[in-house]
């Protein structure tokens, strides 16, 4: 019976947690419990589990046609089995997105009432049924004025989205949540990221305000301090495992930072030697990117000749912008230099031909001709912009098809790529080795600098492994110096020299591979320099 009490003061439980991906283990034994009226906050950097935990809550459709999930979510005490967002709603849970889930050219209104419209019978309703209602728009402003009162805007309901700032957007959106019946649990995933900091200090107060209906509110976010301000308690993931559940009042950035990046380390892979008379070989100043979702707002960061450069950062925060932007993906304006002379920006095949090469993070949108061979997929970009492989005739031009077959089967002795041959279609290659033929190709450039996005994004552990040990054999044995983006901040301590954190799309700090869990999780989360005031550049490998 005390069991059974002490289950009932919680709205929401998420017992035992577990989720697999494809023989891949995702997350395991997370729990979370959720009063009414608290907020709580999840922490964890990317690839924490963050995401999966909350598809499950609100049985997305990834969830169960992946073989569903093990554990239990429980509902004010009791079992529930949710499988779509609609049932989500049904149970009384809410979320307030990230990215606007908003119709510009509707009104407030009708964007807080989609879905749930109210309507009056007619005379052609009677005779032809529901369809033929018509919009009780009356009452349907008036509930929408409620909704934004309770969050204290001022915005009149029939304004229509479109033109609205970005900080009315979010609100709305929280508006639409908090009209809907029956509402027990919010959840906001990372809300503040596209607020200014006026805007963000009105929506935690909003936040308060909503809790002290009873409503429990579940806060995704990587800003400590805004943790600090409005949660109640905190749960932290790391590596899709439960790291820990504390009060907020018995923690600090400091602790928090740590407990979401510490990990042991093995730097055995590395040979950290300091070298004082280090030539720089890439100088970036004042670079800005218009990556959507990877915006880049002026970074200024020197790269070493034969060094193995790390960048990381949250998601969305700009790491990724950087190489695109250089590599001419995405428009950009700023000042690179390559060996001191100026690299071409907007130009793609300018890039290449000063001697950059890039293995994008989308191997297989971009990346890879995938119904092409593992041979042409190998040679093609050096046949178009170096004209490798390729035997002129006066204005005719025609491969060399015996030297391409020669090249690629070089290439996949010296990767180790696991293919029936070079004629293979890529395509029908595991992500692993695909993602080697994406290096492969990157390398046949014979570049100055190899850029690598997100090199072991949606391959298994050991081709992980595989990929990474490529790299430092690159480095290692030929020189060559790489620029690695990653959400997987073990991976970059594994293999760089140095690490970047790039954070609101500008670089936040530079630290060695060994420097402290806290340091990392204070600069991912853009807390460092407001809590230790002060900067640190890891002048290189310690």
């Amino acid at each position: 019976m005390n069991a059974d009490k002490h289950t009932e003061q919680f709205v929401l439980q998420m017992q035992d947690i577990g989720k697999v991906y494809y023989g891949t283990r995702v997350l395991g034994g997370v729990n979370l419990q959720l009063k009414p009226g608290e907020i709580h906050a999840v922490l964890g950097e990317n690839g924490a589990g963050k995401s999966t935990l909350m598809n499950i809550l609100f049985g997305m459709s990834v969830i169960h046609n992946t073989g569903g999930f093990e554990g239990q979510v429980l509902i004010n005490g009791k079992p529930v089995e949710i499988k779509s967002p609609v049932e989500a709603m049904h149970h009384g849970i809410g979320m307030v997105h990230q990215e606007f889930m908003l119709i510009p050219g509707y009104t407030i209104t009708e964007n807080i009432k989609l879905n749930r419209e109210i309507t009056n019978p007619s005379f052609l309703s009677r005779i032809a049924g529901k369809k033929l209602e018509t919009l009780d728009m009356e009452t349907m402003n008036k509930d929408a004025r409620a909704a934004l009162d309770k969050l204290g805007m001022n915005v009149e309901e029939w304004v229509r989205v479109a033109g609205l700032p970005v900080g009315f957007m979010q609100f709305v959106e929280i508006a639409r949540e908090l009209d809907k019946e029956n509402l027990k649990v919010l959840v906001f995933d990372e809300p503040t990221a596209v607020l200014t900091e006026n805007e963000a200090q009105k929506l935690l107060a909003s936040m308060r305000k909503i809790a002290s209906e009873g409503i429990a509110i579940l806060f995704i976010t990587h800003r400590l301090d805004e943790v600090k301000q409005v949660a109640d308690r905190i749960t932290i993931l790391r590596d899709g495992q439960h790291v820990i559940t504390k009060n907020i009042e018995d923690t600090d950035v400091f602790e928090m930072a740590n407990l979401m990046v510490g990990r042991e380390i093995d730097l055995s892979s590395r040979d950290f030697e300091t070298n004082d008379d280090r030539k720089v070989l890439m100088s970036i100043k004042d670079l800005y990117v218009d990556m959507p979702g990877e915006v880049v707002k002026g970074i200024d960061l020197d790269i070493y000749d034969g060094e193995i450069l790390g960048i990381g950062g949250l998601a969305g925060q700009g790491k990724i912008g950087l190489a695109n932007g250089i590599m001419g993906l995405h428009k950009a304006e700023g000042n690179v230099q390559l060996d001191g002379t100026p690299v071409k920006l907007n130009d793609p095949f300018a890039s290449l031909r000063r001697g950059l090469a890039f293995v994008s993070e989308d191997r297989r949108g971009i990346g890879l001709l995938l119904d092409t061979s593992i041979e042409m997929n190998i040679a093609i970009t050096a046949m178009q912009i170096q004209r490798q492989f390729v035997k002129q005739y006066g204005p005719l031009s025609q491969k060399e098809t015996d030297r391409i077959r020669e090249h690629a089967l070089k290439m996949i002795q010296e990767l180790d790529i696991r293919c029936t041959g070079p004629e293979q279609i890529t395509r029908r290659l595991s992500g692993g080795n695909q993602q080697k033929v994406c290096i492969a190709r990157a390398l046949t450039l014979n570049p100055k600098v190899l850029f690598v996005s997100e090199p072991t994004r949606g391959i298994d552990v050991g081709a992980k492994k595989l990929v990474l040990d490529t790299l430092v054999q690159l480095n290692k044995e030929y020189g060559m110096t790489i620029i690695m983006t990653s959400s997987e901040l073990a991976e970059l301590r594994m293999i760089s020299h140095r690490i970047a954190i790039v954070n609101e799309g500008r670089l936040e700090g530079i630290l060695a591979p060994d420097d402290s869990d806290v340091d990392f999780g204070l600069m991912m989360a853009g807390e460092y320099h407001k809590t230790k005031g002060r900067e640190v550049i890891a002048d290189g490998p310690n």
